[in-house]
């Protein structure tokens, strides 16, 4: 070969090219495909959060308050809502992208139900389990404890007079009007189907920083809701807590993180950064230790606006029934411990079998169907598998609640639906 021919010259140079370009691309990060590097960065780096004054909001606070969601590349926002039903519509609208939530109403919105137009939703993760609470009014403190049997007399006595007893829970598909309705009904008592029909009680609707000032003045008799809500009512000494919801089923499944459909499909990173910081917020909440500093932080009047330490003692596991009962309660809420936060389908089929029990669905519902599209375990999974987090994975066991009645996921859900003595399903 001749390397003074021009033809040698410029093999050589490509020769010398090539290998200083691949000494150069050794060094830089996996993730750069030919020329163009494939970012791990969130698709939308800004993202406003919706939560409404409820303890159970602390996740998305102290993600937001710590650093969390900058940390994984997302300049967050919180913005507290007026009513579970002024969240679902900012969501569905992109006024926010994601939210706390209600299990029960991503659900809903995804199906259509309760006068909502259709909005496919997705849970790609459980913010907490427990923590809820069903209060009643001072009228039935030693005469009803936590036994609904014990409230039936009262029920048939106010609707033989035509005056029934009020009952509020916050949003109708939600989580607290499916723990409130399984209770009365474990009692023999029938809180009406979606619309009303065939019930015993009047049930309402009511945002939960505003229930215990309609108890307050009379306008109900009953409700359920989070807390700060039920210890509050306590120390205003006008109502006690009959129930907390980890006494009708351990470990149940509450808020959830929500995002619509289409935003997740077309923003998959963001969602999983959001996972991420979720998930380090969780950890430091499940750390007892915390638990004071988590009271301070999320009791400011830009969350939820009430002393810490209306706050704490529940997140303690100390619990207060205000009629006499006090315990140390080992279910106090979690954000993290036990798979927490794994987006199980069983918890939709169940949604599923109490909202075709009430006549939210005509018919049976798309069981499998629909837990598929809502609860979308595929990217919790892979979030968590990104920073190396091992989670507890599938549950499919079955549940026994309070009453005794067993759910199994796997088994006739339908015939689950049907099995109850107190129901207004529609055909």
């Amino acid at each position: 070969m001749n390397p003074s021919s021009p033809l040698t010259r410029r093999s050589l140079l490509r020769s010398g090219t090539t290998a200083g370009l691949g000494a150069l691309f050794s060094g830089l990060p996996q993730g750069w495909v030919g020329s163009a590097y494939a970012s791990d960065a969130p698709e939308t780096a800004d993202l406003k959060f919706g939560m409404i004054a409820l303890t159970d909001c602390s996740s998305i606070v102290v993600a937001h308050e710590k650093g969390l969601f900058k940390k994984y590349g997302i300049n967050s926002t919180v913005s507290k809502g007026a009513s579970w039903a002024a969240i679902r519509d900012s969501l569905t609208n992109g006024d926010i992208q994601a939210t706390h939530m209600l299990l029960g109403m991503p659900i809903a919105s995804t199906m259509g139900l309760g006068g909502a137009p259709k909005k496919p939703m997705i849970v790609p993760w459980i913010v907490n389990r427990n923590g809820q609470a069903i209060t009643l009014s001072n009228t039935f403190k030693g005469k009803v404890a936590d036994d609904p049997k014990a409230l039936k007399p009262f029920v048939d006595e106010a609707k033989a007079k035509g005056n029934p007893l009020t009952f509020a829970m916050t949003f109708p598909p939600g989580t607290h009007a499916m723990w409130l309705r399984y209770y009365l009904a474990a009692g023999g008592i029938n809180p009406g189907d979606a619309a009303g029909a065939g019930a015993d009680i009047s049930l309402i609707t009511v945002p939960p920083p505003q229930m215990v000032a309609n108890m307050k003045v009379g306008k109900m008799d009953g409700f359920c809701v989070g807390e700060p809500w039920n210890a509050k009512t306590i120390a205003d000494e006008i109502g006690y807590t009959s129930i907390a919801t980890q006494g009708i089923w351990k470990d149940h499944p509450e808020k959830v993180c929500a995002f619509t459909e289409e935003f997740a499909a077309k923003n998959p990173k963001t969602v999983k950064a959001v996972l991420k910081a979720l998930h380090e917020a969780s950890v430091w909440l499940d750390k007892m230790e915390n638990r004071e500093e988590q009271a301070k932080i999320v009791s400011a009047a830009t969350y939820i606006n009430c002393p810490p330490e209306a706050i704490l003692g529940r997140l303690q596991g100390k619990y207060n029934m205000g009629d006499g009962r006090k315990y140390k309660d080992p279910n106090y809420m979690i954000f993290s411990d036990r798979n927490c936060n794994y987006p199980q389908a069983k918890y939709a089929k169940w949604w599923l079998t109490q909202l075709r029990r009430w006549g939210f669905t005509a018919g049976a519902p798309d069981y499998e169907g629909v837990a598929k599209q809502v609860m979308r375990s595929d990217i919790y999974e892979e979030a968590m598998k990104e920073i190396g987090y091992a989670h507890g994975g599938v549950d499919d066991k079955a549940e026994t609640l309070f009453d005794g009645v067993t759910f199994d996921p796997k088994a006739d859900l339908e015939a689950y639906a049907a099995s109850f003595a107190v129901k207004t399903p529609k055909a």
